[in-house]
């Protein structure tokens, strides 16, 4: 089983998708308490038409989409605020239109863009310069929840009681909504624009069905979403590893290569 592991790429999804998997737990139970939840979905199809614009410039996609997928997330925040638009409106606003952007972009340049890589995510799309980027915003989003949990917590419950007792409820919002760009667009390269939000809701509605307390449930949420993502990004691993030991057989039967040098694989 530990063989699999031998491959950079493999290493790197294991990594980034445990990373981000905790991430978005963490920020998960606030945004499904605050009700906003879809958040997670309208922000990801925005970093979709960041990438789609970034392939299309030959520019770094991440290094592109992070700064776009912050100032949406400001966007969205100060229109929810404002009332004049309700926040799940302004999502699907959003959303839409950055999703058709995208597309249109891919489809009217010459570029050797993958769509469904960046609709469905691939453990192989991560390079070393990414890698070293994800984990840096990893680890900016978990130690700014854990510095700011308190605060997070007051403003998640109940916002008014918030304000009235000192907190700065919009200065709190504002670093939930970065912290959610952050992830998203860490998540969005490894598991796709479409299912990247799932990482957000499910592993924080299931723990809402066993615990009560917000610590509780927070906790619950992190173990499940990184249990899960490990599994999954195993079972790939188990596929492509799989794939390269069928090829080098193949290449050993046709050519008389023994299957260590067989070429062909992953």
């Amino acid at each position: 089983m530990l063989e699999i592991f031998q491959y950079g790429f493999l290493l790197r999804a294991l990594v980034v998708g445990l990373l981000v998997s905790l991430c978005a737990a963490l920020l998960g139970v606030s945004l499904v308490l605050k009700r906003f939840s879809m958040i997670g979905d309208g922000l990801s199809h925005v970093g979709f038409g960041a990438l789609a614009i970034a392939s299309a410039l030959n520019l770094a996609p991440l290094q592109v989409s992070i700064p776009v997928v912050i100032v949406a997330a400001f966007i969205l925040l100060r229109i929810s605020s404002d009332g004049k638009i309700k926040g799940d409106a302004a999502i699907a606003l959003l959303s839409s239109s950055a999703l058709a952007i995208g597309a249109i972009v891919i489809s009217q340049t010459n570029s050797a863009t993958d769509m469904n890589s960046y609709m469905f995510g691939s453990i192989m799309a991560i390079s070393n310069d990414e890698i070293a980027l994800s984990i840096i915003c990893s680890v900016i989003v978990i130690v700014m929840f854990v510095l700011f949990y308190n605060k997070i917590f007051a403003v998640t419950f109940d916002e008014n009681f918030s304000k009235a007792t000192g907190v700065k409820s919009g200065v709190y919002n504002t670093i939930i909504a970065l912290l959610t760009a952050l992830t998203i667009v860490v998540g969005m390269r490894i598991m796709g624009a479409l299912l990247i939000s799932s990482l957000i809701i499910f592993p924080a509605l299931t723990s809402m069905r066993v615990f009560r307390s917000f610590r509780s449930v927070t906790i619950c949420s992190a173990v499940v979403s990184c249990s899960v993502s490990s599994c999954w990004k195993c079972s790939s691993a188990s596929v492509c590893f799989t794939i390269r030991s069928e090829n080098s057989l193949i290449g050993y039967s046709f050519h008389g290569t023994p299957p260590g040098k067989a070429a062909g694989g992953l």
